[in-house]
């Protein structure tokens, strides 16, 4: 057996399903080996990129990593942009790429570069196969790191010489440990504090969308009343229908549901994570009584000081809180809910107003997202590229359940919808998946439409074109009052679709949407929904904003 024959033996001994990627001769045997797997699909990817983001979903939205794959240079180059996406929105991922042998790598010589430490800064860990016999070990060590709380991405090199030596090694066998849980003195402590309070709030970060975390959550909430927002990962965690469900935060501007957290005397934050929304948006007077409970301790920030911090698994942390609760009597905590009330209804309003729009030539964001929430199930996945439509998603897109709307929300990487639809469909083929992407970002990617083909993947994107890099205009417009040059020209779309051999619709009028997303979801096969989007609306919800008072 061959050092790459052990490698694939190792993967599949970690239950290591699919591994999406570009071959190159550096890694030439890992793929041969690769190939005699019955356990492991391997898909071709048309760029290492696309790549990167579809092991993202499938981490994402499994808990398990899938590995990327790339050669050596501008292979490994190529993935970086993705492996950072996924490091940074915490989902497990395995970066596997090739290397020069051994021999060439400490002198100049043809692609070599120094893929460890170009991947250092934005995987928990990455390292070079310098031994056959050690690819047991680094296979479970990296897999086991990709999994762990916080999750993120890991990178194993595979030199193209030491891939072919021979080695007598077997796998490790996969030993699950459990994560360590909260002290009952510091959840007592946690509790008082919550007793102790008259309008808590909370803030659910993108741990509470773990199925268990959830689960607690709503449990807790239903006993107490406590209203939660959402930030921009975490959306699903509550049911957008429950009465304590207050939306969504974390735009830069003050929006309706921080009027909840201004009013709280506890804000208590679940698996949040700072890189989706600074607290310095939310307590910039650092006044707040903040309750913080974790997998890991808080980040130091000056504005994010917490006077309690839980810290060991969340759903877990919940289920104690819980019982406390119906040890105490739900009925003996006294809280003043009328803020929260106020919030959901304002913001229940503002979701609603356009709704019955019926505009010609040009659709409001609010439309086709209220639109699109219409024609899917609770279960269905919606994904979200980065740029202006993603803020409107954020606001106006909810959901019912967990991880059914995915949004890049650490680092933010345009050109992520697209591929990350193809993983959703693989994971979820009974499901619609629905992606929407601005023209920009669509076009990062959309060499991704010929794999969706190649797949038969019954999936959509939803284009909303206009004709800009729209996000970049509303934000110089809003610190400038004016913007660059942003404007690029777009293909005719229905003929490039219908090139990749999708099913394609443009849809002009806001009465006929509803319609031809159903007609998308029944095709079999990928389909194209474009629209011409009305991004007036950007400024004009700017301008609400910054008018803002908080009604009670």
């Amino acid at each position: 057996m061959k050092a790459s024959d052990l490698m694939v033996k190792c993967l599949e001994e970690e239950g290591i399903e699919y591994i999406f990627g570009v071959p190159g001769e550096e890694n030439a045997d890992f793929m041969m080996s690769l190939e005699k797997s019955e356990k492991i699909k391997f898909i071709l990817t048309r760029h290492e990129q696309g790549a990167a983001f579809m092991a993202e979903i499938y981490g994402r939205l499994t808990g398990n990593p899938a590995g990327c794959l790339g050669t050596l240079g501008p292979g490994a180059t190529n993935l970086i942009t993705g492996v950072a996406d996924s490091n940074m929105d915490r989902a497990p991922m395995l970066v596997l790429t090739g290397q020069g042998a051994s021999t060439r790598l400490h002198k100049e010589s043809h692609q070599v570069m120094d893929v460890v430490g170009m991947f250092e800064p934005v995987t928990k860990w990455a390292t070079t196969v310098w031994h056959p016999e050690n690819i047991p070990e680094i296979v479970r060590k990296a897999v086991r790191l990709a999994r762990t709380e916080k999750p993120g991405a890991v990178h194993i090199e595979l030199p193209e010489d030491i891939a072919k030596l021979p080695v007598e090694k077997s796998p490790l066998s996969v030993r699950k440990a459990r994560r360590p849980v909260p002290a009952d003195k510091i959840m007592d402590q946690a509790f008082e504090q919550i007793k102790n309070a008259k309008r808590p709030i909370i803030i659910a970060g993108n741990g509470c969308i773990r199925t268990r975390a959830s689960k607690q959550l709503r449990l807790l909430c239903e006993k107490t009343g406590i209203g939660v927002v959402s930030t921009f990962m975490a959306k699903g965690c509550v049911d957008m229908d429950a009465d304590y469900c207050l939306y969504t935060i974390g735009l830069g501007a003050k929006d309706i549901p921080a009027c909840a957290v201004d009013a709280a005397d506890l804000v208590i934050t679940l698996g949040y994570d700072m890189v989706e929304y600074h607290p310095k948006l939310w307590n910039n007077d650092q006044s707040k009584n903040i309750l913080h409970i974790d997998f890991l301790p808080s980040e130091i920030d000056e504005h994010y000081h917490p006077e309690t911090e839980v810290v060991g698994d969340l759903a877990h942390a919940l289920w104690m809180l819980n019982e406390r609760i119906d040890a105490y009597g739900a009925d003996k905590l006294d809280f003043d809910l009328s803020q929260q009330t106020a919030v959901r209804r304002d913001m229940s309003a503002e979701l609603a107003k356009h709704k019955d729009d019926d505009t010609e030539g040009a659709i409001r964001p609010q439309k086709a997202l209220w639109d699109a929430r219409a024609v899917m199930n609770p279960e269905d996945i919606a994904l979200s590229d980065v740029g202006a439509h993603k803020m409107w998603i954020a606001r106006h897109f909810q959901c019912h359940e967990p991880n059914t709307c995915l949004i890049p929300n650490g680092f933010c990487s345009m050109g992520f919808a697209l591929p990350g639809a193809i993983a959703a469909s693989i994971v979820h083929p009974d499901r619609n998946i629905l992606a929407i992407s601005g023209d920009a970002g669509f076009m990062m990617n959309m060499q991704e439409m010929e794999t969706a083909r190649r797949l038969n993947l019954n999936l959509t994107i939803m284009v909303w074109d206009d004709g800009g890099y729209g996000l970049i205009k509303w934000k110089q417009e809003n610190e400038f009052g004016k913007h660059t040059d942003l404007d690029f020209g777009n293909p005719e779309w229905v003929p490039l679709a219908e090139a990749f051999g999708w099913h394609a619709q443009k849809v002009e009028n806001s009465r006929d949407l509803q319609g031809a997303l159903k007609t998308a979801f029944a095709t079999d096969g990928p389909s194209l929904v474009v629209i011409p989007i009305d991004y007036s609306e950007n400024k004009k919800l700017t301008e609400r904003l910054g008018e803002l008072t908080c009604s009670i």
